[in-house]
């Protein structure tokens, strides 16, 4: 599976009938309801639910400041099959003016020097994240804006449990398996780590996770683990998150039914302080305070912890991008700069905030979350400030990643195969999508 911003569990809402054409403006309420301007651009986007909102609400914002432009909504599904669609329509040069897209190495796939405007000669760049900004830039061109907020993939866990045994968020691997330790022996009926193998996604945690530590120790496994000269069985760094998911089911940390729990049961057993801790991606956070809203204050967040505290950092997913066609010209190219110059601004993300609530710190410097937001995702943002603090997930450096990664890391922490030769499965998993990408040395 292939973590997406937008694959965190989200129901999709069906407005109308999804063709390579799409929808129509008018269904989605877009600023051409009250007049055309004298320039009329077309905003392609995902059809989840946020993604219309955040669509709407940036459109109506940008517009009611920019008389002349009017802004039409058109969807496309999500998935291979919206992967598809934009591919058709930037190859027939039928791409709306503006559309949203992935970033890392889906951007990578559509060809961008060849296909989209570059934005690096514009003002706003400056103030994009660099983790952002290096999952949209080809031969050091820069071409896409953020919208939406950064992931994290962390442990999330229940700041009531950690107050009453006196617990604080762990910096290292150790301190991690010691507060686990201190949770199990104190009883109650808490689960100190939380698995939910009956969503086999969901076990892959440990190993993606703690890509940030294995960046900090080997800066070069990316590179080399794309070019076949790392490997996750051989790298001392790579091989943890492994060896992290075998150590979590060897000390019996896990609740009993870990085998055949599911997401929503992991969600429950952490808003209702009956599981302590759950490594998951932060996007799941909207979900449980929709069932659980007293979870906004009772769950936080820290970092997957590794050996070193000095480099204890987050992993994080970056959100998706606006980009501009070159088939955009005269003025609706100019039309579509300035409507990206305000979702890379403040008032672009205080837009964003009307729509909904974040999904992590957003990717634009100046930009602040609501003083409203959940713990768990105020949790996030020191990382994201502090100078090495964050590293991109090994997805968005590097096209490697093969399909087999859940089952194996469900074998791994089920106790069915040890770690190492967990890694080494994964090794073998990844080849043949190497080879079909044609990369060079494999």
């Amino acid at each position: 599976m292939r973590f997406r911003p937008r694959a965190s569990g989200l129901a999709l809402l069906a407005v109308c009938s999804l063709t390579l054409a799409a929808c129509s403006a008018g269904s989605l309420g877009s600023s051409s309801d009250s007049g055309s301007g004298s320039v009329e651009i077309t905003y392609l986007i995902g059809n989840q639910d946020q993604d219309m909102k955040e669509a709407q609400q940036l459109v109506k914002d940008f517009t009611a400041k920019n008389a002349g432009i009017s802004i039409k909504i058109e969807t496309r599904p999500a998935g291979t099959e919206g992967d598809n669609i934009v591919k058709t329509r930037l190859s027939t040069g039928d791409m709306p003016e503006v559309f949203n897209y992935n970033t890392g190495s889906l951007f990578q796939a559509i060809a961008p020097q060849k296909n989209l405007v570059s934005l690096s000669d514009q003002p706003y760049v400056g103030d994009l994240d660099d983790n952002f900004k290096n999952t949209v830039t080809a031969d050091g061109q820069v071409y896409g804006v953020p919208v939406g907020g950064f992931m994290g993939g962390a442990v999330l866990y229940n700041i009531p449990v950690y107050k009453k045994l006196g617990l604080t968020p762990p910096k290292t691997w150790a301190e991690f398996m010691a507060n686990s330790a201190k949770i199990k022996a104190a009883g109650g009926g808490v689960a100190p780590v939380i698995q939910t193998y009956g969503e086999t996604w969901t076990a892959q945690l440990f190993v993606l996770g703690d890509f940030h530590n294995v960046a900090a120790a080997e800066p070069d496994f990316a590179e080399k683990y794309t070019k076949n000269q790392a490997k996750y069985a051989t790298s001392a760094a790579a091989v943890k998150g492994f060896e992290h998911t075998e150590a979590v089911h060897d000390a019996g940390l896990e609740n009993k039914d870990f085998a055949s729990a599911k997401l929503p049961d992991g969600l429950k057993m952490l808003a209702t302080g009956t599981g302590a801790q759950y490594p998951i991606l932060s996007g799941v956070v909207a979900n449980m305070i929709a069932t659980y809203p007293d979870a906004a204050k009772n769950v936080g967040l820290f970092a997957l912890p590794g050996d070193d505290a000095s480099k204890n950092g987050l992993t994080v997913w970056t959100p998706g991008a606006n980009y501009i066609p070159k088939t955009a010209t005269g003025a609706k190219l100019d039309a579509a700069k300035k409507f990206l110059a305000f979702v890379a601004s403040p008032d672009g993300c205080k837009s964003q905030n009307t729509a909904g609530a974040p999904t992590g710190p957003y990717a634009v410097k100046g930009c602040t979350l609501p003083a409203d937001v959940p713990q768990a995702i105020k949790d996030m943002q020191p990382y994201l400030d502090k100078p090495g603090g964050s590293s991109l997930a090994l997805e968005f450096v590097s096209p490697v990643k093969g399909p087999s990664l859940s089952q194996i890391t469900v074998e791994v922490g089920s106790g069915i195969r040890k770690a190492k030769d967990g890694a080494a499965r994964y090794d073998e998993d990844v080849k043949k999508q190497a080879q079909q990408l044609g990369l060079a040395g494999w």
